[in-house]
């Protein structure tokens, strides 16, 4: 394994789309961003500019691609699978006070969703993807989504996925996650300037 006590990870969730901003659950639904959504992304450039990532990567799909792209990573982003958000099945494109009218008292990280993935299969995703930048030489940029995002967090920091639920992850927000001493840590996080957003 490579020494990456110096390593960062700069972990970002996509910018704003329509459904993000409605608060709908957008899974493997391929959306762009809204207009809104371009402009922030954009404006992410001089963030980025300072750091040198010797790897660049994205979910497929092309709200995720499309933040990488205008953020000014376009010629390294490489599209990334493992990146996907939460497969959420039968309710994809639901908000979550309609899928409480359909499940009472649901939880997604409890109950997870049917015909879509569980708690476990996502963390799972999250455990695959860290081994693979375990083995990666430098500082690295991951653009995700909402919920992934939470996983990628609580699984570097050692706490069970379950602890995913206590991170807030907006569109448009950056995570720096790095080492303090031999710790595992998250260095800094905050929001592009289209400010606070809801939904995944």
């Amino acid at each position: 394994m490579n020494d990456t006590s110096r390593q960062q990870i700069w972990v970002m969730r996509h910018a704003e789309t329509a459904w993000s901003l409605s608060g709908q659950h957008t899974g493997l639904t391929d959306i762009p961003l809204t207009a809104k959504g371009e402009k922030a992304a954009s404006e992410l450039k001089p963030w980025l500019s300072k750091m040198n990532f010797s790897t660049v990567l994205s979910s497929p799909l092309t709200r995720a691609m499309t933040t990488a792209k205008l953020s000014g990573l376009e010629s390294q982003v490489q599209p990334e699978p493992l990146l996907l958000e939460w497969d959420y099945g039968a309710y994809e494109g639901l908000k979550t006070d309609e899928i409480q009218k359909l499940h009472p008292g649901w939880d997604i990280w409890r109950d997870g969703c049917p015909k879509g993935e569980n708690i476990e299969q996502v963390h799972s995703r999250a455990q695959q993807l860290l081994e693979k930048c375990s083995k990666i030489e430098g500082n690295i940029a991951l653009f995700s989504h909402g919920h992934f995002s939470r996983f990628i967090i609580a699984t570097w920091l050692g706490l069970p996925a379950l602890c995913g639920s206590n991170f807030a992850i907006r569109a448009g927000s950056v995570s720096v996650l790095g080492y303090e001493h031999a710790n595992k840590v998250i260095w800094s996080s905050g929001s592009l300037p289209e400010g606070p957003g809801v939904g995944r």
